[in-house]
């Protein structure tokens, strides 16, 4: 309980912060901080069993066909994750505090940065894999909403779309890796995945779904070639950057790199994807950042590098390896956090990020030089700083590959090559803004220090930044050696957090990278001009090019099929259909099976001999409207006597509910249209018409005959066999609907509700002129609501409803069931629309159809949320017999709750539909009113 709680109080939070911005600015980060702290409470509960090495898991069934469920996981690395978004996520918020002017929404701020906590925290929680796709998915949709909250902004709306569609197009291929890999391991639950890691390897769709996945991995973790969305998601709020570009969003990408490690690695595929990719990525972040003016730019580069470092170390695929990409994550997260706050610190009172502009900082504020000073040199790499020790165990373990051959020592001068521009990068991050002399037209002049709580989230994790690098042993090793266990699946390797190793050859390698990057840093002026001769790719209007280009296609093609025919549109569907049917009969040696057909009655084939004249009648009358809407009608009523015909009651009686209906909808439609439409169709369109209708027609019947003339094995006898004993009904159909497919019948009822919401907001205030004559000009006859239907159709009002509870009463034993039963209320109630008119019966019948229809979905939904109380799949019925005084016993079950809702939402949709469609008209000026 206190795990979903974790994930839960975010999302329950997320309104707090909005409420109580009307009692202030402290008052409403309070209320955002609140949620996170009691998580983080909770979260510190939970530690001594995590570290003890237990996994603690918690798991409801929701949709368990689908492999989906409501299953969540705590373990080491999840825990490490946990910490850390809860942890900074606080410190952000006391932050944004203070960053944010009184002139911005802080309640909508602190709103969207709690859904995306609580999005992150479902990620790294999840014990399901489609569950954790799902948090995926809404981390990228929350971080547009952070990415773009300056939305009057031109580059903040570019950037979130940018962030969006990168790291949205990475999340498809990732659902499609991760339902191959749930395919191969027979589960999507990640124990059973990770369990499997053996037989994932050796499946030959391994590489289709490591390709996959790390697509998704590289796209939100801004891996080579998908890094240039991140520099553009600096147009964000400073602490939105300091959040997701150092604890959450972009560590998202390597948490699924060490959560899928067991399962995924130790294959030449991985090494060589995920290796190569880290690599590519470390060089090219380390390169860029160091010629970035903007001080945001530099840190977005950086991050890039980092995270490169990070995927390298998972693609060495050493045991110890990933125990230093573990340690990174950690100390980058801690780092770059504080450095990202400093450098929104700096553009707060300086109105400036121009590194030319905005020198000799030390001298107005020194406190946060200081910070800034120590976390910038944590991220090069200087000894006694958390930053060190982690690039000591890369170096080391770059040492120790031996995958590239005699090509082994390009990995680790690579490394230090990167290395040297860490410190490059870190040294003109320090020089350039706290000295380099005075600063140079200053937007705000002078600087001066920020508020003191404003620091003090920079002050906690700077001095982080310190103990760990000082006494790594008595502060990180517990959470690391937990988080690592858990990202390795078994027991750790040996290593040590020692400050000091001895003389080695990682040694050099830092000391390298150190001299070095001084060096770069001291020629960094023919490097700039060098870098100002390069020619220059802007990756924002590169990407836009391509969406522009990708729209233009795109609507080419579209107007090519859509003219707003929807003949042409019909003909692409037959034609298709037909193509399709053709390409499956082809192969068959002959069309007739080895089942004979069954002989035909004289009473079924006059009744198939009405229906296809009254069809042949329809088609030819298609311009007479009303004859054509007759001759339809006809063909309905043979479809719902040929379902009686052949042992169908349910379906008869649904199909002449639904033709009533559906005949009553059409006229009210046709009262506004012409009588009669004119030819509009060419020959050749008539010519084309015919042959696709000759074809269709030979086509399915062709296809009927080879299927019923073949054995096959029907799921009916599935059904027949446990109707009663699974769904407690005699009704079979019945039970299909309320219970083996509910979940369809639910999807069904929504969309149908959904629908008559779309119709009335369409039809609301509008109005339609009534003719005053027909098409032939004899008027309409005056009293509009003839007395005796009136009078009939209030004495039938009772017996249809009757009529109505008993069919919805017996639906479960007996033909019936709430859509039956829905729709001959709805017939009866409309009668009474039509025979006493809108006004009269709205007066006496107040009902509320969007409230009936809504309700009916709610009931429905409850219903199946039901089951969970009792640790039940989602729509579980239950079933019994009762003894009940004055009846007798009787049998019921839950499903009838389900099938009360299913009563309500066609009942409020229809009527929801009908009784609007028949309020449009109105008197023209001067018509009698009748």
């Amino acid at each position: 309980m206190a795990l979903a709680l974790i994930i839960a109080l975010p999302f329950l939070g997320v309104f707090l912060p909005v409420l109580a911005e009307r009692l202030g600015r402290s008052a409403c980060a309070v209320a955002a901080a609140l949620p996170p702290l009691v998580a983080l409470v909770l979260l510190f509960s939970l530690q001594p069993g995590v570290f003890a090495g237990e996994v603690l898991r918690v798991k409801l069934e929701w949709l368990p066909q689908l492999g989906l469920n409501l299953s969540l996981r705590l373990d080491g690395l999840g825990f490490l994750f946990a910490l850390l978004i809860l942890g900074i996520g606080l410190l952000v918020i006391l932050y944004a505090r203070y960053y944010l002017s009184k002139s911005e929404p802080m309640g909508r701020f602190f709103g969207f940065l709690l859904l995306f906590m609580g999005a992150m925290l479902g990620v790294v929680l999840s014990e399901n894999l489609l569950l954790m796709l799902v948090f995926w998915e809404l981390t990228s949709l929350s971080s547009f909403l952070l990415i773009g909250f300056w939305g009057a902004r031109s580059d903040a709306r570019k950037g979130a779309r940018m962030a969006l569609a990168v790291t949205g197009g990475g999340g498809l291929a990732l659902l499609a890796g991760i339902l191959l890999i749930g395919h191969i391991a027979g589960s999507f639950e990640l124990s059973q995945v990770l369990a499997a890691g053996y037989a994932i390897r050796a499946h030959e769709l391994y590489p289709v779904a490591l390709i996959l996945v790390l697509l998704g991995v590289f796209t939100k973790s801004a891996q080579f070639p998908f890094h240039f969305w991140l520099p553009h998601a600096m147009a964000a709020p400073t602490p939105v950057s300091a959040y997701l570009h150092s604890a959450t969003m972009v560590k998202a990408g390597v948490f699924l790199l060490a959560r899928l490690y067991p399962a995924l690695a130790g294959s030449e595929w991985w090494f060589y994807l995920v290796s190569l990719t880290g690599l590519a990525t470390l060089l090219v972040g380390a390169t860029l950042a160091l010629f970035q003016h903007d001080l945001k730019g530099l840190l977005a580069y950086s991050t890039i590098s980092h995270l490169g470092l990070i995927t390298l170390l998972f693609g060495l695929d050493t045991r110890l390896a990933a125990v230093a990409a573990v340690f990174h994550i950690i100390n980058h997260a801690t780092f770059k956090a504080s450095l990202f706050m400093a450098a929104g610190i700096i553009d707060h009172e300086t109105g400036s990020r121009d590194m030319r502009r905005i020198n000799g900082m030390w001298k107005y504020m020194p406190h946060t030089a200081m910070l800034a000073m120590v976390a910038a040199s944590a991220m090069a790499g200087v000894p006694l700083l958390n930053g060190f020790l982690s690039k000591e165990m890369f170096f080391t373990e770059t040492l120790h590959q031996h995958l590239l051959g005699s090509f082994n020592w390009v990995i680790p001068a690579a490394a230090t090559l990167a290395g040297v521009f860490s410190v490059a990068y870190s040294l003109r991050f320090i020089h350039d803004v706290f000295f380099n002399g005075e600063p140079i037209d200053l937007p705000k002049y002078p600087p001066h220090e920020p508020p003191r709580y404003m620091k003090v989230p920079v002050e906690v994790l700077v001095f982080l930044c310190l103990l760990v690098g000082v006494v790594p042993a008595y502060t990180v090793a517990p959470l690391l050696a937990s988080a690592a266990s858990a990202t390795l699946g078994g027991d750790l390797p040996e290593y040590s957090l020692s400050i000091w190793h001895g003389f080695n050859l990682p040694l050099i390698m830092s000391v390298v990278a150190l001299v070095g990057g001084v060096l770069v840093y001291a020629l960094r002026k023919p490097l700039f001009r060098w870098y100002a001769g390069m020619p220059r790719v802007d990756a924002k209007l590169v990407f836009e090019r391509m969406v522009m280009s990708l729209f233009v296609s795109a609507t080419a093609f579209t107007r090519g099929l859509e003219n707003g025919s929807l003949q042409r549109y019909i003909a692409y569907l037959l034609g298709a259909a037909i193509v399709v049917v053709v390409l499956a009969l082809g192969p068959l040696p002959e069309l007739s099976g080895s089942v004979p057909m069954q002989p035909i009655d004289g009473i079924t084939a006059l009744g198939l001999a009405i229906m296809v004249m009254a069809g042949l009648a329809t088609v030819i009358f298609h311009r007479q409207r009303l004859a054509a809407l007759v001759m339809l009608s006809v063909v309905g009523l043979m479809v719902a006597l040929a379902f009686a015909r052949y042992s169908a009651p349910d379906l008869a009686l649904t199909q002449l509910s639904v033709e009533v209906v559906t005949i009553i909808l059409l006229m009210l439609a046709l009262f506004f249209l012409p009588a009669q439409t004119r030819v509009e169709s060419s020959s050749m369109r008539a010519l084309r018409d015919f042959s696709l209708a000759i074809g269709s027609g030979v086509m399915v019947a062709m296809l009927a005959f080879a299927v019923l003339t073949r054995p096959y094995t029907s799921i009916a006898d599935y059904f027949l066999a446990n109707s009663v004993s699974g769904g407690g009904g005699t009704n079979v159909v019945n039970v299909i609907l309320v219970d083996f497919r509910g979940f369809d019948t639910l999807g069904e009822i929504s969309v149908l509700a959904i629908a008559a919401v779309g119709i009335y907001a369409m039809l609301d205030g509008l109005r339609l002129f009534q003719p005053n004559a027909d098409a032939e000009g004899r008027s309409w006859a005056r009293d509009r609501h003839p007395l005796i239907l009136a009078t009939l159709s209030r004495v039938l009002l009772p017996m249809a409803l009757l009529i109505s509870v008993f069919i919805f009463l017996r639906g479960h034993n007996l033909p019936g069931g709430g859509f039956i039963a829905g729709l001959i209320t709805a017939v009866a109630l409309i009668l009474q629309y039509v025979a006493s008119g809108v006004q009269w019966t709205q007066s006496r019948l107040p009902l509320n159809y969007h409230r009936m229809a809504g309700g009916g979905v709610l009931i429905a939904t409850a219903t199946g949320a039901g089951s969970w109380l009792f640790e039940r799949p989602f729509l579980t019925s239950a079933f019994g017999h009762f003894h009940i005084p004055l009846v007798g016993e009787i049998e019921l079950a839950t499903a009838m709750l389900f099938d009360l809702g299913v009563y309500l939402t066609v009942v409020g949709s229809t009527l929801l539909i009908l009784a609007n469609l028949g309020k449009l008209t109105q008197e023209k000026p001067g018509q009698e009113v009748l």
